[in-house]
């Protein structure tokens, strides 16, 4: 009997084979179909350095050269007036003739753009004609009227309505100013006046704060006290 058993177990199949009890029953595993490889592509070889800059260097040459081909449209000459003068002398001063009569005769020093207005309705010009284009006649009126510019207007319209010397009224043009200036600086530092100390020390003169501003000399941040 036992060898016919170990027949028995040797011919029959797994699944013939009869289950015996505690056991589970083997399954048989089902042969998974072969996938078909992926395909390896290959890297396309890297070109070299060179080769591509050349190549990027022509794609980029194409629209300047496009460009360069077509006709470069024909530039306007700015048209040349043989009227206008430039330049136009007085006090002292070159005037710039492309501006018109109010704002060139503020390059004069000691006429602002009121001043100038006045000077142009005393000389019966246009105020906004250009200075180039006045003419001769009109260039001397001007000239005489910014001369003798003081008596003809009231004094509170003066730059220096009251003289300290002489009490007079006085419009003060081109190189008098400055001079002038620099003349009652000294003065109020001969008589030692408040005004005089501090245009001495180099400090802010009408009143205006210096705690934050106007610093002179090698100050640079403030320093706490020590407690």
């Amino acid at each position: 009997m036992e060898k016919h058993e170990e027949i028995s177990e040797k011919v029959l199949p797994d699944q013939a084979r009869p289950e015996q009890p505690g056991t589970e029953p083997v399954k048989a595993e089902k042969a998974r179909p072969e996938q078909p490889r992926p395909e390896q592509v290959k890297p396309e070889k890297a070109r070299p350095e060179k080769a591509r800059h050349d190549q990027a260097k022509a794609e980029k040459a194409k629209p300047e050269k496009a460009r360069a081909e077509q006709p470069k449209p024909a530039q306007a000459t700015p048209e040349v007036d043989k009227d206008l003068r430039y330049f136009v002398r007085m006090r002292n001063t070159d005037l710039d003739g492309t501006r018109s009569v109010q704002i060139s005769l503020t390059k004069i020093e000691g006429i602002g753009r009121t001043t100038a207005r006045v000077i142009a309705r005393l000389a019966n010009v246009d105020p906004l004609v250009l200075m180039g284009k006045i003419s001769d006649d009109e260039a001397g009126r001007l000239r005489t009227v910014v001369e003798s510019y003081g008596p003809q207007v009231p004094r509170w319209i003066l730059n220096r309505p009251a003289d300290v010397y002489t009490g007079e009224g006085k419009h003060l043009m081109g190189t008098d100013v400055l001079i002038t200036k620099d003349d009652d600086v000294n003065r109020m530092r001969k008589i030692r006046c408040y005004r005089g100390i501090r245009h001495e020390t180099g400090q802010k003169v009408r009143g205006q704060r210096t705690k934050s501003t106007g610093r002179t000399g090698t100050t640079v941040g403030v320093s706490r006290k020590k407690e």
